[in-house]
C-alpha cells in the first residue's frame, strides 16, 4: 500500500504541474477549481487500477469518488470557460502579474499547495480502495456511506442547477437566490460536498479502524475549508457587497446545514 500511495503522490504532483504549465501559458489559474474535483477522481481511479482484484467496496468507493469528481470538474470547467478569470485569483496574483512573477506565484501560492491538499482530502478514497481485502458483502458502514454520498450528490447537483438557472435569468440580476434548496441553506453545494466526502470516509472506514483514523484528516479539512476558510466566508464577504438584501437573507437562512428559514 505504501508504494501505491507514493505512486498516487506522483500522479497528484504531475497532474498539478501540468495544470500549472497551462496556467502560465494562458496567464490564468482560475481553472484550478475544476482540477480539484478532477484530480480526486484521478487519484481514486489510480488507486483502483493498482489493485489486482478490486472487491465490491473498492468498486463502490472508486465509483463514488470518480463520479463526484468528474461531475464537479465539468461543472466548474464550463463555468470558468463562460465567466473567465475568477476575481479571487485575480486579487491573489495581481501584483505578481504586474511584477512579472506570475509563474512563480502561481506555483507557490496555488498549484503547489493544491497538490498537497488534494492528496490529503482524497485520503478516504485512496485508502478505502487500497485496503481492499477478500471479497465480502458490503458492511453497514459502507452502506451508510453510500446513502450519505447520494444525499450529498443530490444537494450538489440540484443546488448547482438551480444557481445556474438563476444566473442565466436576466430578471435575477442583483437579486439573491432564496428559493429551492437555497431557501433552506445558503450553501447547498458546499453541504453536498461535505456529505459526499463524509460518505466516502464512512465507506472507507468499513475496511477497518486504522483506515478510518488515517483518512480522517481528509473530510475534516474539507469541512473546515468550506465552512471556515476559503469557501463560505470568502463567498459571503463578496456577496454582502454586491447583492442588496443579502444581509436579510443571511439572517433568515441557515448558513450550512439545511433548516427551515426563520420567520419574523
Amino acid at each position: 500500500m505504501g508504494e501505491a500511495m507514493l505512486v498516487n503522490a506522483a500522479v497528484a504532483a504531475v497532474t498539478l504541474l501540468a495544470a500549472w504549465l497551462v496556467a502560465v501559458r494562458i496567464n490564468d489559474v482560475s481553472f484550478i477549481d475544476a482540477i480539484w474535483g478532477g484530480g480526486m477522481a484521478v487519484l481514486a481511479v489510480a488507486s483502483w487500477l493498482q489493485l489486482g482484484e478490486p472487491d465490491t467496496r473498492a468498486h463502490l468507493i472508486a465509483g463514488m469518488a470518480a463520479l463526484w469528481g468528474l461531475r464537479l470538474f465539468w461543472h466548474l470547467y464550463t463555468r470558468w470557460r463562460g465567466h473567465g478569470e475568477d476575481v479571487r485569483y485575480a486579487r491573489m496574483l495581481g501584483k505578481a502579474k504586474e511584477q512579472g512573477r506570475f509563474a512563480q506565484a502561481a506555483l507557490t501560492k496555488v498549484f503547489g499547495p493544491q497538490a498537497f491538499l488534494l492528496y490529503l482530502t482524497c485520503l478516504p478514497a485512496q485508502l478505502g480502495v487500497l485496503a481492499s481485502g477478500a471479497p465480502a458483502p458490503l458492511g453497514p458502514l459502507a452502506l451508510a456511506g453510500a446513502a450519505l454520498w447520494l444525499l450529498g450528490m443530490v444537494f450538489e447537483v440540484v443546488g448547482d442547477a438551480q444557481l445556474t438557472a438563476f444566473r442565466k435569468d436576466p430578471a435575477s440580476k442583483g437579486k439573491v437566490l432564496d428559493t429551492g434548496l437555497w431557501r433552506y441553506t445558503r450553501h447547498p453545494n458546499y453541504f453536498g460536498d461535505c456529505c459526499v466526502w463524509w460518505g466516502i470516509w464512512l465507506a472507507a472506514a468499513d475496511a477497518g479502524l486504522w483506515v478510518a483514523l488515517v483518512s480522517l484528516p481528509g473530510p475534516l479539512f474539507l469541512t473546515f475549508t468550506l465552512t471556515k476558510w476559503s469557501g463560505k466566508p470568502l463567498l459571503e464577504k463578496g456577496l454582502a457587497k454586491t447583492r442588496p438584501g443579502y444581509a436579510e437573507y443571511v439572517k433568515r437562512t441557515s448558513g450550512f446545514i439545511p433548516w427551515p428559514p426563520k420567520v419574523d
